[in-house]
């Protein structure tokens, strides 16, 4: 008796604390953890810089913010629609009116996906235009998509002219809204300022249509000198386009 007397006196306080830890810890998983949170709850609510009240004004504001951003969005899309709507009933032949769908951010200066297809009426060559002028041509097809190459294509070769002088060159894209129009005379007759339409000898494009407009000539640049155009379709955001039917001459 002695001894047991002893042995409690030496290990007792340690059996009393490990009780009481197994028991809370069993009290926690039976709860869950709910009175861990309802007592950081009243403990840390006198520190909070904000009534309900006040809280509640602000998730007001924040959604009377988010539908106004949303009227925003979709007037923009209105009066984008209703140009587009008036450039299509402005064309002489029939067009397709198509969505752009697919734009990847790797090639975002070089292709883009149509939601149009062969179902559609679309081929392989016809000319994609938009609100400002050429946009591209297509290069693929399939029933219910169409892919684009856009004339700001590195690759991108149009046969273009000053509409003030005739002057000829090719326009190359750059990956930007920013081309370059190499021309085939040694002392072409051009000036900024000046518009560049497609040439009425180019084999992949029709006559005419708007490329965009002279901002800089290098006289000096060899071998053929040439002339920086900013083009005037918006390449970097487009959301519709138009296509032209149009075959190869």
């Amino acid at each position: 008796m002695v001894i047991l007397r002893r042995w409690y006196g030496k290990h007792g306080s340690k059996i009393i604390w490990a009780v009481v830890v197994l028991g809370i810890g069993w009290f926690l998983r039976q709860t869950q953890g709910a009175a861990i949170l309802e007592l950081y709850y009243w403990v840390s609510r006198p520190f909070e810089s904000e009534s309900p009240t006040v809280l509640q004004e602000r998730l007001t504001n924040a959604r009377i913010i988010e539908l106004e951003q949303r009227l925003a969005e979709l007037n923009r899309q209105n009066q984008q629609l209703q140009q587009l709507l008036g450039y299509f009933e402005s064309q002489a032949k029939p067009v397709i009116v198509a969505p752009i769908i697919g734009r990847s951010p790797d090639d975002w200066w070089k292709q883009v996906i149509l939601g149009r297809g062969s179902q559609d009426g679309i081929e392989v060559g016809f000319i994609v235009t938009g609100i400002g002028g050429l946009i591209g041509r297509v290069i693929d097809v399939t029933p219910n998509t169409s892919r684009v190459l856009l004339v700001s294509d590195p690759i991108s070769r149009v046969g273009a002219r000053v509409s003030r002088t005739g002057t000829m060159g090719l326009v190359e894209g750059k990956s930007s809204q920013i081309a370059v129009m190499r021309f085939f005379e040694k002392v072409p007759k051009v000036q900024p300022g000046d518009t560049i339409t497609t040439s009425p000898v180019s084999r992949l494009f029709p006559d005419g249509l708007p490329i965009g407009r002279i901002e800089s000539v290098n006289l000096e640049k060899g071998p053929a000198p040439e002339a920086t155009l900013v083009l005037t379709a918006p390449i970097n955001d487009l959301e519709w386009a138009v296509i032209h039917p149009f075959k190869s001459k």
